[in-house]
């Protein structure tokens, strides 16, 4: 019994081992059987039950069998070269091949100078754009759609109002919150017409699901691509890019991308050099807590005042509002600079300018007089040219006093506008008020402001008038003139009239007369001219 034991521990040591390398099978039976020793003249006995034996592989080795994955994207372990590597690792999009792409890669090819000047103004963004494609999971070639658009200008606009380097329309930018009124416009800003060119571009990929529709949406419009595509299901035709029939503009545009594309995957085959471009962010936010000059700004930061301009384009006024505008974009070296310059500038004033709005319809001189800054200065800095008056509400951008200590609120930041009018000559009219007549009912009837009526008649503005009280108010010269001919000429015409119904009854007998003299007379002459014949 001890030796059958003894015997029992041995194996159970000896299938434990086992375990540890091969595994075992399990049977359905309660009694397992050993698989055939390695040792000669060993025996195989049963195992008691609840005890499992090993499991000995039998027979040659087998190759395992090959399984597919799946592709998955796989990082490489050395990084891009540069920006222009990194674009075109990430080209997605299907190629374009025609006859108006290899057009444009004539055109951009015979312009090297044209081509260096873009891709240097470029470079500034690059690193961003593709940094906000890739984590979208978007085709990098839409980095270059700028190119098409502005030539990376982020100053540009066109002759149909479109701004910025994504050059979107005004009703289209507000349609995607970018903010326009006197002091920014978001289509000019780099981060935000980013963001919302990269929404707009993915909706419509979404409502065509294919990116050469999708661009053309973007230049033409979605409503008229898709009137283009049911008008070419109708006909039975094809709805792809080039079966359509657009604009021309339209027509080149897809091609002009495609052959800038295809200069980057390859620029030796069309003798370009793209300038360097470094995998590495070119500039960084910066937060301002107070108004800053343009200048002041781009002085701390130690850059030059044209390359901070082209990081902040949205910034077209003199001065940085922190309401509105409360971070700013610095080379990514300078950052650092600006804010121990600007800790060391000390606590004074960090703007020269302010904003102001306008209490009442007013001329550019009275307004500069009441800010007390020369008029040419105000015409020029808030862009009023010609003979206008500045509609009462209105925001200017004025000197700001020593006496100014708060920088400019939050709401006037946002909403500040300008609005301009006609400027007419106004000329004194004393007129009668009747019953009942106020000063509103006399500014509605006049179409005038009723605080200025108020003011003229020195009243207040809910005040009523006796009847036949003499009523002061300032009429435009034209409107008066206007109505004086208006009444000239109704006196005159009916004077006219009554002359010439007067006329008209003294001329009827003798008019009559004549007419029944003819008559008579009619068909002797013509008896006169056959016997002529």
């Amino acid at each position: 019994m001890k030796s059958f034991f003894k015997s029992a521990v041995v194996l159970l040591s000896v299938w434990l081992a086992g375990c540890a390398s091969t595994g075992l099978t399990p049977d359905t039976t309660d009694t397992y059987t050993l698989a055939t020793p390695a040792t000669p003249g060993v025996q195989a006995k049963s195992m008691p039950p609840g005890l499992r034996m090993p499991v000995y592989p039998a027979g040659s080795l087998r190759a395992l069998p090959s399984v597919s994955l799946n592709a998955v994207p796989v990082h490489a372990l050395t990084p891009p070269a540069d920006m222009w590597d990194r674009i075109r690792q990430g080209f997605a999009m299907p190629d374009l091949d025609t006859d108006l792409v290899r057009d444009r890669e004539q055109w951009y090819s015979t312009r090297p100078d044209y081509v260096q000047r873009m891709t240097e103004r470029g470079s500034k963004y690059l690193f961003y754009i593709v940094e906000e494609l890739e984590r979208r999971n978007m085709p990098t070639e839409l980095a270059l759609l700028p190119f098409i658009e502005s030539a990376f200008n982020p100053q540009a606009v066109s002759s149909a109002r479109a701004a910025g380097m994504w050059q979107f329309m005004p009703a289209t930018g507000k349609h995607f919150d970018l903010t326009q009124n006197m002091f920014r416009d978001d289509r000019r800003d780099v981060l935000a017409s980013t963001r919302a060119a990269l929404d707009y571009l993915q909706r419509l990929y979404g409502m065509f699901g294919d990116w050469h529709l999708a661009l053309a949406a973007y230049n033409w419009g979605e409503g008229s691509v898709g009137r283009a595509i049911a008008k070419s299901k109708r006909a039975g035709l094809g709805t792809a890019y080039t079966d359509l029939k657009m604009p021309m503009e339209t027509q080149f545009y897809v091609p002009k991308l495609q052959a800038v594309k295809n200069i980057v995957a390859d620029p030796a085959r069309f003798n370009i050099t793209l300038p360097g471009v470094g995998n590495h962010p070119y500039f960084q936010t910066v937060e301002i807590r107070r108004d800053i000059d343009v200048t002041l700004a781009a002085k701390l930061a130690e850059v030059p005042l044209a390359d901070f301009r082209a990081l902040n384009p949205s910034a077209s006024k003199p001065v940085l509002l922190a309401a509105g505008t409360p971070q700013i974009l610095l080379p990514w070296d300078n950052a650092q600079i600006f804010q121990a310059n600007l800790e060391a500038y000390g606590g004074g004033a960090t703007a020269s300018w302010t904003a102001w709005v306008a209490p009442a319809t007013i001329n550019p001189a009275d307004a500069a007089q009441r800010v007390g800054m020369p008029e040419d200065e105000l015409r020029e800095v808030n862009n009023i040219k010609g003979r206008l008056l500045i509609r009462a509400g209105s925001t200017l951008l004025v000197r700001r006093s020593s006496s100014v200590l708060l920088d400019v609120s939050n709401h006037v930041a946002d909403n500040g506008h300008l609005s301009l009018a006609p400027e007419v000559v106004l000329r004194k009219t004393t007129i009668k008020a009747g019953k009942k007549d106020t000063v509103v009912a006399l500014a509605r009837r006049y179409r005038l402001n009723v605080d200025d009526v108020a003011q003229w008649n020195k009243v207040s503005a809910s005040a009523a008038f006796k009847a036949g009280q003499k009523v002061v108010v300032y009429l435009p010269a034209r409107a008066k003139a206007t109505r004086t001919a208006q009444r000239a000429g109704s006196k005159a015409s009916s004077k006219v009239a009554s002359r010439a119904s007067s006329k008209k009854t003294a001329k009827a007998p003798a008019r009559k007369k004549a007419v029944t003299a003819k008559r008579q007379t009619a068909p002797a002459k013509k008896a006169v001219r056959v016997t002529q014949r």
